[in-house]
């Protein structure tokens, strides 16, 4: 059987890969930008990657006729570009015409849960997409999930910085809002039991867990679970604006996302009943449960997916492919180099760097500049990295991209997702003589951009050969 899974570098399809393989199946992986994809990873003769933009329809006669069914998950609700109700209706529009051109038996779409006629702009999107495939040739199935509890997640991510840093919150009264989480475990059950299941064929189903529980709620419970005491006030006079720019500041997202999120979670999203559970023999996790279990992967490093993984940089959506060869001409640049000790304590240290590990040198002007940037709208540094050790291409590492992540070429290539007037690179490189190379690289924009390299001279002096020194000193211990 030939699955065609869409959205394949997203949170939810990164999670059911390795569920359609263990299957047995054979998935034919749609992705934007190839490069942001390690398939090596996988290992498997029953994978292939194509490469496929919804909104362009000429990359679509890449899609094979002989396929048995299709995931569509594509969602653009976190996009800073453009209208992503329109990109959402164009992308779906182009798919259908598409797939139903194919031998496709079903179409599985992951939906959000829709029942209050006042929907927030996110939810109605997420309809009219549904309302589109319903005009498809083939069999619709459409499971319509609320928040996702799992780690990794948008939902989760929030919910942890909110409840880790504040020991106090005076927080908007969309927090009384009732809502019936769900473990991703149990989403990827569901998604992939009616798999073409003909009992689901053309029928769309509500998925949640057994709690139905306020924001508030989730929070104090959340806290719980982690062993802390949260105080939580609800004050009536906090504009979405001002609740969007909360969230913003005190969480990892980014404010188009905390815009959207703070739209939807003024709309309670209450699953009604039905017997999905049952046909797939299901046994729902509660929300306590699925936050430890979400726990238990972070502390055990096995973080599969991440929301974050998802494309800050409107220069990056033309493929990070394009952005590898690092450019010489009209360009500033920092470039040092060490002889070091051990090669791979090195690459260890290098492919460790970020997040909870830090910079290795200066950690507070990295903090300082990570706080500037989210105060001009940028990512900041508290999207941290998925996996402590290890980095593939297209991850997030803290304010940073990768680019190229090669320990057999002993390269590690990382682009800025900050605020800047230009843009810039930082690469890591080791020679056969055992010499790390470390470059730092601007292409500045105007005269602001040469403003800005002129006056972070004298920090960069002092950041990059500490670092590349604290690098050289650990890789000798």
């Amino acid at each position: 059987m030939r699955i065609l899974l869409t959205g394949a570098t997203g949170y939810i399809a990164k999670r059911l890969l390795p569920v359609l393989l263990g299957n047995g199946y054979e998935v034919i992986c749609c992705v934007r930008d190839r490069a942001r994809f390690d398939s090596d990873k996988y290992r498997s003769m029953s994978l292939s990657v194509i490469e496929v933009d919804f909104l362009k329809p000429e990359t679509l006669q890449r899609i094979p006729v002989d396929i048995d069914a299709a995931y569509y998950l594509i969602h653009s609700m976190s996009t800073s570009i453009g209208d992503f109700e329109k990109m959402e209706e164009t992308s779906v529009i182009n798919f259908k015409n598409c797939i139903q051109m194919t031998r496709v038996r079903q179409v599985i779409y992951l939906s959000g849960i829709v029942n209050e006629e006042t929907l927030s702009k996110h939810l109605a999107s997420r309809k009219n997409v549904e309302r589109i495939l319903g005009y498809g040739s083939y069999s619709l199935t459409t499971l319509r999930a609320g928040i996702i509890i799992g780690s990794g997640s948008a939902s989760f991510e929030i919910i942890r910085d909110l409840v880790e840093k504040l020991p106090v919150m005076i927080a908007p009264r969309w927090l009384d809002t009732k809502s019936q989480p769900i473990a991703v475990r149990n989403v990827i059950e569901f998604i992939s039991g009616v798999l073409l299941n003909e009992t689901t064929f053309n029928k769309s189903y509500d998925i949640g867990g057994p709690d139905i529980l306020t924001y508030k709620e989730m929070l104090l419970r959340f806290a719980k679970v982690r062993g802390l005491k949260r105080w939580i006030g609800i004050v009536p006079v906090m504009t979405p604006k001002l609740s969007s720019y909360w969230l913003y500041f005190i969480t990892s997202t980014s404010y188009s996302l905390a815009q959207n999120l703070v739209d939807s979670m003024k709309v309670e999203v209450i699953c009604k009943e039905n017997n999905l559970k049952d046909i797939l023999g299901i046994v729902p996790v509660n929300y306590e449960k699925a936050i430890v279990e979400a726990f238990e992967k972070i502390e055990l490093n096995q973080l599969q997916s991440s929301w974050k993984d998802a494309l800050s940089s409107n220069t990056l959506n033309k493929g990070i492919a394009r952005f590898a060869e690092v450019p010489v001409h009209g360009c500033f640049s920092d470039y040092r180099k060490i002889h070091i000790g051990n090669i791979d304590k090195t690459l260890a240290k290098i492919w460790s760097i970020g997040g909870e590990n830090g910079w290795y040198y200066g950690d507070w002007l990295w903090g300082i500049r990570g706080f500037i940037d989210k105060l001009f709208g940028g990512v900041g540094l508290r999207r941290g990295r998925k996996n402590q050790t290890e980095i593939s291409p297209g991850d997030a590492l803290d304010f940073w991209r990768v680019l190229i992540a090669g320990k057999r070429e002993k390269r590690l290539l990382l682009f800025a997702e900050m605020k800047l007037p230009g843009e810039a690179w930082l690469e890591f490189r080791i020679d056969d003589e055992n010499i790390l190379h470390q470059t730092a690289t601007f292409r500045p924009l105007g005269l602001w951009g040469r403003l800005y390299w002129y006056c972070l001279l004298p920090f960069h002096g002092f950041i990059f050969r500490g670092m590349l020194r604290s690098i050289a000193r650990i890789s000798d211990e």
